[in-house]
């Protein structure tokens, strides 16, 4: 079903596109993809905002929520950094718990279910370049394919997390911080820390 208050024919582009980069044998058109998606959904967002913004004086304020985000094992933890890129990028924001594989993200209902859509486009993409990549192994014939996974996955998270930036500044007009985005980016900020008031910055480590 479509997210609330989301254009179905802008639904239908979105999904169209990333449908294409999760069938496309070429990483760079498969970035290019989801860059594009990201850009529209950057637009929706923004015009969402700002149609929000002009009715709060006489409709009730819309307040972010949480969802979770379940991940399959392995390499949950260079996952989570996936989900924190997109959902960064996307004015919300994540936390884990190091021993449960599900991420909370706070944001706006609509942004919500957006970044759950492109995260499981993007984790399909990136379980196909796994595949593509096939088994490692040192010289001496030692396996080295789960480090090696563990590292691609981790480096993808960061190389997508730059490319869906950029695409939603491109959206918003090469500014990187609205004004009516920054309002929702610091209620979200709130909410965040009214919910996980004690929080740390967990870096993913990368051994191959």
């Amino acid at each position: 079903s479509a997210p609330t208050g989301v254009d179905r024919k802008m639904l239908s582009r979105i999904r169209g596109m990333l449908a294409k980069a999760e069938s496309t044998e070429f990483a760079s058109e498969a970035d290019a993809l989801s860059a594009k998606a990201q850009e529209l959904m950057a637009k929706f967002s923004l015009d969402r905002a700002l149609v929000e913004a002009g009715a709060e004086s006489s409709q009730p304020l819309v307040l972010p929520t949480g969802r979770r985000i379940w991940l399959d094992a392995p390499y949950v933890s260079a996952k989570t950094s996936l989900v924190g890129a997109v959902a960064r990028a996307n004015g919300c924001r994540a936390v884990t718990d190091g021993g449960l594989d599900f991420v909370t993200v706070i944001g706006r209902e609509t942004d919500l279910q957006l970044v759950e859509m492109l995260v499981t486009s993007l984790l399909v993409q990136a379980g196909r370049e796994m595949l593509r990549a096939g088994s490692q192994a040192t010289a001496r014939g030692r396996s080295t394919t789960r480090s090696y996974r563990h590292s691609l996955l981790g480096s993808y998270a960061v190389r997508i997390g730059e490319r869906l930036r950029a695409a939603t500044q491109a959206a918003h007009g090469g500014v990187d911080r609205l004004p009516v985005l920054a309002t929702r980016e610091r209620q979200v900020d709130e909410a965040f820390t009214g919910l996980f008031p004690h929080t740390v910055t967990k870096r993913v480590s990368v051994s191959n």
